[in-house]
This record gives structure tokens, sequence and C-alpha cells, in this order.
């Protein structure tokens, strides 16, 4: 988010067909390639996240050509991981420039993802962008333009999308199992500490990793930590709530809320800016949503879903589903509420989040020229009504969002 913004936005109309889920435009051009042929790729963003793609992407039968980053000390991990055959760069666009690469992982910070996303599509490469894709509503709306003009094929790092068992899942509620939902409620529990491992200052080119974000003085804290600073991230409101809000808006068959609020602080990471707790809620036509994020428990620890539907009820974790029929009639305690009757549908195949059916789903639309299953459209989405909830716990205010997807009134 730029700032606070103002209380009212309107963005040029041009915009306002992002949420119709353009499609590519079926004159454009790309390489194509042959039965056994492998794919070019170039990262930009090595640190760990990024080092782990880059060994799935590797595993899948892509060819590493080329590494970018600031740090000196990231370049050279991924050049290890990639081989001899790669060069490093410190500017993505010298990466860019290459005529070899057909394809790019971008794993940086968000602050940097438009411009990383719209320079890498306008030198005609495709596109694997982790999430969130946007650091405002704003820029994502020129994000969906610019690769819909370029005709790229761009997959946002939101893995759920490319589950088995969740898309599994997803036919359930399709076919009316639940009914009709009424509430929802993502969460995530986490317990962490904030620990700053040392900086090598001659390694890196501070002033390149600030690129579009305001100019100030090397920080170790921010460097390492940056999601928890509003200059690089909307914190884990956008970076863990992606994921979740993005399954809240498939299930339901939406694309977008009506408005949100939220509250939250910084009870535990110091000296964190973005809260590592807080309760975001969001109404939807016909349904509520809420997003709870808490850093300093580990009871329930990691991701959870909840759909509240007038048949039933669906549980989805990392280790699977279960859905509970209505009515139940077990009773009401407080100890049946915690001893739950069997469920009547039980999927617990574990690993639902796994990265390797979403990097394989890019893969092959790369050489097939299908659109992915995390398009920049769905990306979008999923970003925008994260960055609505920041906005509105930052003005402490109701923020909503009118039905051309672009308009805010706080």
């Amino acid at each position: 988010m730029n700032g606070d913004g103002m209380t009212r936005r309107r963005f040029m109309g041009r915009t306002a067909a992002v949420g119709l889920g353009v499609l590519a435009h079926p004159t454009f051009s790309a390489k194509v390639f042959g039965a056994n042929e492998r794919i070019v790729m170039g990262i930009i963003g090595a640190g760990g996240m990024g080092r782990g793609h880059m060994e799935n992407f590797k595993n899948l039968g892509a060819e590493w050509g080329a590494v970018c980053d600031v740090y000196d000390v990231n370049l050279d991990a991924g050049l290890e991981i990639a081989g001899p055959q790669a060069k490093g760069y410190r500017d993505h666009r010298a990466l860019l420039d290459r005529n070899d690469i057909d394809a790019v992982l971008i794993a940086t910070p968000e602050h940097w993802h438009h411009n990383h996303l719209v320079d890498a599509v306008q030198a005609q490469k495709d596109a694997y962008c982790e999430k969130p894709m946007s650091h405002s509503i704003e820029e994502g709306a020129e994000i969906v333009e610019q690769v819909r003009n370029a005709g790229r094929i761009v997959q946002v790092g939101m893995q759920r999308r490319s589950s088995p068992a969740i898309q599994g899942c997803k036919q359930l509620v399709d076919q009316g199992r639940v009914g009709q939902i009424n509430l929802v409620r993502a969460e995530w529990n986490w317990a962490m500490q904030m620990r700053t491992k040392s900086v090598l200052r001659d390694k890196l080119d501070w002033d390149r990793f600030l690129g579009p974000a305001r100019k100030q003085p090397f920080d170790a804290v921010r460097y390492r930590h940056w999601r928890y600073f509003w200059d690089f991230s909307g914190g884990n409101m956008t970076d863990q709530g992606t994921h979740l809000m993005d399954v809240v808006q498939w299930f339901t068959n939406n694309t977008q809320p009506q408005a949100a609020y939220c509250y939250g602080e910084v009870y535990k990471l110091q000296p964190s800016e973005t809260p590592d707790t807080f309760c975001a809620v969001f109404e939807y036509p016909h349904f509520t949503c809420t997003w709870t994020l808490c850093y300093s428990s580990s009871f329930q620890s990691g991701w959870g879903l909840v759909f509240l539907g007038q048949k039933g009820t669906l549980e989805l974790t990392e280790q699977g589903y279960r859905v509970y029929d209505e009515p139940w009639t077990g009773g009401g305690t407080a100890y049946e509420r915690w001893n739950p009757p069997h469920p009547a549908i039980e999927r617990l195949p574990g690993g639902l989040t796994s990265t390797l059916p979403h990097i394989q789903n890019f893969l092959d639309c790369v050489k097939s020229r299908q659109q992915p299953n995390a398009t920049v459209e769905i990306g979008h989405q999923a970003a925008r009504a994260l960055h609505l909830a920041n906005i509105a716990g930052r003005k402490k205010a109701r923020a909503v969002l009118a039905e051309d997807g672009t308009t805010i009134t706080v």
C-alpha cells in the first residue's frame, strides 16, 4: 500500500474490466517447444524461498540459465543450484535482455513484484510470480492489463489452485454438499520469533533492494524481515492471507468483497510495523468471512478454513478436509463441542500445499500456451480483498469496494 492513501480513490477507466478475467489474445506468438525440449529459466530474487523453488523447477525438467539478486551471498547460492551454464546479474533488466531465457521465476519482496513482472512480460518472457502478486490494488490492476497486452503465460504462486485434494473439495462445494454458505473462518496460528541474521553490507546493493520504495538508510532488520514493514509488504494480511482468501473466493464463486473491517496490533514481533495479530472481517453477498492471524500461539498451528453452510460444515487444513452434516444432533455441551461426531466425509492425504503440481502446471502451460490455474486475474482478485482490509485497518474505518473493483470509499 502506498501510504495510507486517500479517502476516495478512482483508477483509470481502462482498469474497470480487470475483474472480468480477460483472456490472452490468441494471436500472440511464443516459442514452440519440442516434446523433450527444456524450458530455460532465470530467477529474479534468489533468497531462501526462491532457491527452494529453483530446486523444484530443476527436478521437474526446467534448466536454469540466469540468476539475479541484489545480495551477492544469495546470488552465489543461486548460481550453485543453477549450474555452471548459468550467469549471474544484479540488474534484472540485463537478465531479461537475454533472448535464450524463456521464462522467469520472480521471488522478490512484494514491493518489487509489479516492476519485475511488468518488465518480464514486456520483454516477452513468461513468468511464475510469488504471491501476493501486488503491493496495492492499483498495481494489481495494471499488472493484469500489462500481462494481457503482452499475451504471456503468468502463474501466481497460489499453489492451492493446483492441489488435487483441494480441487476435489471444491467439487463437493459446487455440488451443494454443504449448502448455502453463511460464514467462512480463515485462520492461521504461528508461534515465531524475529531473529535477524547478520548482513554482509559490502555484498548488498541496498539502493537496488529499495527500488520503488522510499529512500531510507540501510537497516539489517528491514532487509531480513521486509515482510513486516509497510514500505515493502502488506504484512501477513496479504502474504498468508492471499492463499486463504483465494480459496474462500474460489469456493464461493466470488471475485471481491463488498467491504472490509480490520483491527490488528504488533504484540510480539518488535520492531515490526505490520500487525502480528489481527482480525479482518469481509462482507460478501450472502456470507461473512473472518480472517484471523496470531503469531504468539502454536495452538492449532498452521492454516485452516471452515465453511459453515446450511447443509453441513467443511473443515480444510494442510492435512485434508472433513465434512460434517447438518443437523448436528449430538447436543451442544462444551464437551461435545470439542469432540465432534464422525465426519460424513473425510479425506486426509496430507501435503495439500505442495508446490510441485503448481509448478508443473506452469511448465505445461508455457509449452501449450493454455492459461494456468492461478492467472493474474485470480492473483489480483485474491490480493485485492487483503489490500482492502489493510486500508480499513490503517484508516480504522469500514472500507467499501465499489462494483467496479477499483473505487474505494473509507
